[in-house]
């Protein structure tokens, strides 16, 4: 009798356990998903950053010489090109001066105990190294992301050479193939409307102003100004765009940079680096 009951016993919590395991199967299935997909970004992010690595530090050692003034970008991949400038100049006894591109980069160079300067002292730089959000097959750029694009144009546009560092992901036959939130202008903050209003009415698509994440309202840059992010529906000439967009009143400074780079080095998956050069006109 006993034996009797415990068999039946078995089979109810074998039952029960069944049902649960059911149950929990749908949730199971959805946490090896999240788990999976979480390997995956962490794979992804670590293989982007090395990206950046590379491009950085063959930049800064085929382009950076003894008694060069160099602009310092700004962005990410901009940290990488500062540890290797600043190894160099341990290393080789470098005498390098910076001009940074941003309050970033100004506390970049500090930190490394690079010797900081600025234009009014070095109005010529021998090269700037920065990074970029896309970089089209003809070397123009969209920048802009991280709010200095008006900064770095000024800085990019005293070098003899402009270089350009990003990973395997910025590279793009056409702009807005890869880069998805629009060309940057910065914009005097009274004129964001109608700045907007003119540029959707003249080259259509759709402007948005970008708004801060750790604080309430809107960007405001390094110069005390905002940034609009015009999302454009195709391709253009890109020039033209550029000057009409500048000629708008209340517009400072567009996150296009044409005919100003001349390579630009891609850290790629497989650990080589590729470089484009600007095309010969």
């Amino acid at each position: 009798m006993a034996c009797w009951k415990d068999t039946v016993m078995t089979l109810r919590t074998r039952s029960r356990l069944g049902g649960i395991s059911r149950l929990l199967a749908p949730l199971s299935a959805r946490l090896r998903k999240h788990v999976f997909q979480c390997r995956f970004c962490d794979c992804s992010t670590t293989m982007a950053e090395e990206a950046k690595k590379l491009a950085a530090y063959a930049a800064v050692n085929n382009h950076i010489q003894h008694n060069h003034v160099v602009g310092v970008g700004s962005g990410s991949t901009i940290v990488y090109a500062v540890d290797r400038l600043a190894e160099r100049v341990r290393q080789e006894k470098l005498n390098i001066v910076c001009i940074p591109t941003s309050f970033q980069a100004r506390q970049l160079v500090l930190q490394n105990g690079l010797c900081l300067s600025d234009l009014d002292r070095y109005p010529e730089l021998d090269v700037v190294i920065d990074g970029a959000d896309e970089v089209d097959a003809s070397l123009t750029l969209i920048k802009g992301g991280g709010g200095c694009l008006t900064q770095e144009k000024i800085v990019a546009g005293c070098a003899k050479q402009f270089i350009v560092i990003a990973d395997y992901r910025k590279d793009s036959k056409m702009l807005g193939q890869q880069w998805k939130k629009g060309v940057p202008v910065e914009v005097i903050p009274m004129a964001h409307v109608p700045v907007s209003r003119a540029i959707v009415r003249r080259f259509g698509g759709e402007v948005v102003l970008r708004m801060a994440v750790s604080k309430a309202g809107p960007v405001v840059t390094d110069n005390s100004n905002f940034i609009l992010d015009w999302k454009f529906e195709c391709a253009q000439n890109w020039k033209e765009v550029n000057t009409a967009i500048k000629m708008i009143p209340g517009v400072v400074e567009t996150g296009l940079f044409v005919d100003m780079a001349k390579r630009v080095y891609f850290g790629m998956q497989d650990g080589s680096v590729k470089t484009r050069d600007c095309p010969i006109h």
